[in-house]
């Protein structure tokens, strides 16, 4: 497989991907965005903690879908995140006023 092939290939994965976040985003409530990865689900709880003197995030979600083009299953039932960096949890706007761009 050459060098331009596997960009191809990538790309392809990529807009899949796309597609597939365009097509779920309304059944979400919650965009939660960790260092290592990007979700949508439907509940999310963010705890602080405290351990031998460093902070970290536990991030629980129920219902969730993982923005990860190499993960072949990406809708979750629990997922629990252990992070020592920052974490953005967005309330998704359920408003029928702002649409998804179709591709």
């Amino acid at each position: 497989m050459s060098a331009e092939d596997l960009e191809k290939y990538e790309t392809e994965m990529e807009l899949t991907l796309y597609r597939e976040y365009r097509d779920v985003v309304g059944i979400f409530k919650y965009v939660v965005e960790t260092d290592r990865r990007f979700y949508l689900c439907n509940q999310v709880d963010v705890k602080a903690r405290t351990e031998a003197g460093d902070v970290f995030f536990e991030v629980s979600m129920t219902d969730a879908w993982v923005w990860d083009m190499y993960r072949p299953a990406r809708f979750a039932k629990n997922v629990k995140v252990l992070t020592f960096k920052d974490v953005n949890v967005e309330e998704l706007n359920q408003s029928d006023d702002i649409e998804v761009p179709k591709a």
